[in-house]
């Protein structure tokens, strides 16, 4: 039989995801900054809305039917707790426990390229040299490294290498130590000469530095003919030293959280507030207001679009809002003893346990918590915290997290001359009754950042 073409009608059911189900989808993951910005985006581009300079200004007299009003709700949020400014200032019952953070204002560092021109300022050079100074601290970038070759700027400056050669080395006896250096080598030598760290620190980081770096302190020392003790001293002193010597200086990549939610004890009680203070304030255009109420056709109709987007957008938000309460509502039931007697006490969960207690998927539990902090009585913590599986322990769980803090506390407690190895840790934790492999805290251990025993063993 030969294959042939033909058209044939099927029924078929499947889940279409529409813009408006995308776009829910992406508010619920997003965190509180993230969400400010697409909120100030929908005001650039929506002609219906603007900002307001606080909640309580907003007036919904000659509101344009339903949707006003469903602004109104969304920004009042008592449901949840947390209310506008304006409603938090004339409560007087509720405590200061009920309002939520205020953040101060950063100022930013100085630069490490103002730094660097501000000491270049107090030297007697010529217009040549002065030049050269400019376009070497103009090359520097954020870690305090020179990105330009010595040809590259001897070229954009009009000047010879040997030129070049003689500002840079005189940049490099700035402060910070190491400034200016083209790499990681360089920069290390220069702020051991600078403290005068003897000729051994030197020598290891010319030629030994990969050895340092693989804990072969045994071949080190067979090969600048010195005990293994010096060779321990020296590491010592090159662990001091700075790697990043202008990171100091430059505030610019600095992160700071938001939290999207807070965790309140009122007496036996935890009450859980959301943020909305972090988000944007907005309310209704008057005169395009007006517009939809009377202005002609076309306008009307696209001003209907727009009300229509902005009504599904507020509306997703919303939607978040009660989603990432009844999360957190149900994450701290489950974590009552973290909450009341500290991170040392969090309980095995999973997105499972929390998504079947509210009839949820998995997926929207943790959309809910993705990139989202919680403010605790014992500090500001990532959502996703919570969710750790559990290691059997004497017929109970113990939660990932505190089996870290364990370890964290035995290599803080454990003697520098004798740094415990991994068996050593997992034996210990075994006697504890927690049935852990070595590999495992092999694991545990690299993710908290902690060097294996022998890069830890001091003298």
């Amino acid at each position: 039989m030969k294959p042939a073409y033909g058209l044939e009608l099927i029924q078929t059911q499947k889940l279409v995801l529409t813009p408006e189900l995308h776009q829910a989808i992406m508010i619920l993951q997003m965190n509180v900054q993230e969400l400010s910005a697409l909120l100030l985006e929908e005001v650039e581009t929506n002609p219906l809305l603007e900002l307001a300079g606080h909640i309580a200004e907003k007036s919904y007299d000659d509101s344009p039917g339903d949707e006003e009003d469903w602004i109104a709700y969304f920004f009042d949020s008592s449901d949840l707790g947390l209310g506008g400014r304006e409603a938090r200032r004339s409560s007087g019952g509720l405590s200061d426990e009920w309002r939520p953070l205020d953040y101060a204002p950063v100022q930013p560092n100085t630069s490490i390229r103002g730094h660097l021109l501000s000491q270049l300022g107090v030297l007697h050079l010529t217009e040549k040299e002065q030049a050269i100074a400019c376009f070497i601290i103009e090359s520097i970038d954020d870690n305090g490294y020179l990105q330009a070759t010595t040809e590259e700027i001897a070229s954009a400056t009009a000047s010879t290498p040997e030129q070049v050669e003689a500002v840079l080395e005189l940049i490099q006896r700035f402060d910070p130590p190491g400034v200016a250096a083209r790499n990681l080598r360089e920069c290390l030598k220069l702020q051991a000469e600078a403290r005068g760290l003897g000729e051994l620190v030197l020598q290891i980081i010319q030629h030994h530095l990969d050895d340092l770096a693989k804990g072969r302190y045994t071949k080190i020392s067979q090969s600048t003919g010195t005990s293994l003790q010096q060779v321990l001293r020296a590491r010592d002193a090159i662990l001091g030293l700075e790697p990043k010597p202008g990171a100091a200086f430059s505030g610019g990549h600095v992160t700071f959280i938001v939290p999207d939610v807070a965790v309140r004890r009122l007496g036996d009680e935890f009450v859980v507030i959301l943020n909305d203070s972090a988000l944007l304030a907005i309310r209704w255009n008057p005169y395009y207001r007006k517009l939809l109420a009377a202005g002609e056709q076309d306008a009307r109709n696209y001003l209907i679009k727009q009300m229509r987007r902005a009504r599904f957008l507020l509306r997703s938000i919303e939607q978040r809002r009660l989603t990432i309460s009844r999360v957190m509502e149900a994450i701290v039931e489950r974590q009552r003893r973290f909450f009341m007697e500290g991170p040392g006490h969090l309980e095995p969960m999973t997105l499972k346990d929390i998504a079947s207690r509210l009839d949820m998927h998995d997926s929207t539990v943790s959309r809910a918590v993705a990139g989202k902090y919680v403010d605790t009585p014992f500090g500001v913590f990532p959502c996703k915290m919570f969710f750790t599986p559990g290691v059997e322990s004497r017929g109970q769980e113990v939660s990932q997290y505190n089996i870290k803090k364990l370890i964290e506390q035995m290599v803080r407690s454990e003697d520098p001359g004798n740094p415990l190895t991994d068996s050593q840790i997992a034996h210990a934790l075994n006697r504890r009754g927690i049935d852990i492999a070595r590999r495992t805290v092999a694991k545990y251990r690299s993710q908290l950042g902690i060097p294996p025993s022998n890069r830890r063993k001091k003298l």
